[in-house]
């Protein structure tokens, strides 16, 4: 199991690093939801090959991932929402410039 499992999840951890430092470093937003959609799809790559790949094959990992699509595609929606909000409201996208309940 571990030499076949070892390359997806090398490229689960590198995908997931690069999201989280998207999502930490960068001052736009949509930058912020693109980086939060590459950690997610990391998550559903190691879903996969565990499920595929793991001592016992099963769908469970399939059905997860299927759960996790379904979550990040309402998370965009819902996000790039708020950000045209945002932007008609404040003019900028920036996520720094958003300190509006800091009163």
């Amino acid at each position: 199991m571990g030499n076949l499992i070892t390359p997806y999840l090398t490229l689960a951890a590198i995908l997931f690093c690069i999201g989280l430092y998207g999502a930490l470093t960068k001052k736009n937003g949509v930058i912020v939801l693109l980086s939060i959609e590459l950690m997610l799809n990391a998550v559903n790559l190691n879903l996969i090959a565990f499920s595929k790949l793991g001592d016992h094959p099963a769908l469970t990992g399939q059905i997860f991932s299927l759960f996790n699509i379904t979550i990040a595609a309402a998370e965009a929606a819902v996000g790039i929402a708020i950000l045209i909000t945002i932007y008609r409201n404040k003019g900028t996208v920036e996520v720094t410039d958003l300190d509006s309940m800091k009163r």
